[in-house]
């Protein structure tokens, strides 16, 4: 049956992620299931600010406030598969924002670790979690280019937010075998990249995805 035809009980907000995850997701060629799975299960629009709840499901990026965004539901879908998480995977995501991303990961990985530097943000991200009842995250309000040493080494590290260049922590703190996928400003008329990182047992690989526009990714905490 297609799932974009109206069904007994549903709701406007169930039909409206049907549709963005198979006309903006699946037809740009996002084809893992966990990923598609867990995006037809997370609530975008819980995420946002209550007067863009109707846009929530829209293809582009909406703002949350305190100058950030919830990124465009294709670039959720795409990074989110570049990781290849498993149920077993444990992951690092660097800014946690609305918290709609951590939610994505929360539904495929077994642990997630997210670290946020606006508490404002983080404060509401929580709220939003403990409703929906995501028990896999913990986060941290802390400067992001440290990431969680103390929980290292992880499978997956999502950054959220533009680097100059890769921070060598992050790097760090990546299993053998892991993959981080991380926005790179090339400092040429803000030409943002994205970047995905394998670290292997000689060293990392890195190959550029497509071209990006996020928020820079700073370093120090703000409440």
């Amino acid at each position: 049956m297609c799932p974009l035809f109206p069904r007994e009980n549903d709701s406007i907000h169930t039909l409206r992620r049907e549709q963005m995850v198979y006309e903006q997701i699946k037809k740009r060629g996002v084809s893992d299931p966990l990923v598609i799975s867990a995006m037809l299960k997370v609530p975008r629009h819980q995420f946002v600010p209550a007067k863009y709840a109707d846009d929530a499901y829209k293809d582009g990026p909406l703002s949350i406030g305190e100058g950030q965004t919830i990124s465009q539901p294709y670039v959720v879908g795409s990074m989110t598969s570049h990781l290849h998480l498993t149920p077993k995977s444990k992951v690092l995501e660097i800014g946690t924002g609305s918290g709609y991303q951590t939610a994505v990961l929360a539904e495929i990985a077994e642990k997630v670790y997210s670290v946020e530097r606006i508490g404002t943000l983080l404060a509401q991200a929580n709220q939003i979690f403990k409703k929906l009842d995501y028990t896999n995250i913990k986060t941290r309000l802390a400067d992001g280019l440290g990431g969680w040493p103390e929980e290292a080494p992880f499978d997956a590290i999502i950054v959220t937010a533009a680097a100059v260049a890769l921070p060598e922590k992050l790097i760090n703190q990546l299993d053998i075998g892991g993959v981080m996928v991380i926005p790179i400003d090339r400092g040429m008329l803000n030409q943002q990249e994205l970047v995905k990182v394998t670290k292997t047992a000689k060293g990392i690989e890195t190959k550029t995805l497509y071209p990006v526009r996020f928020v820079p990714l700073l370093s120090d905490t703000i409440n």
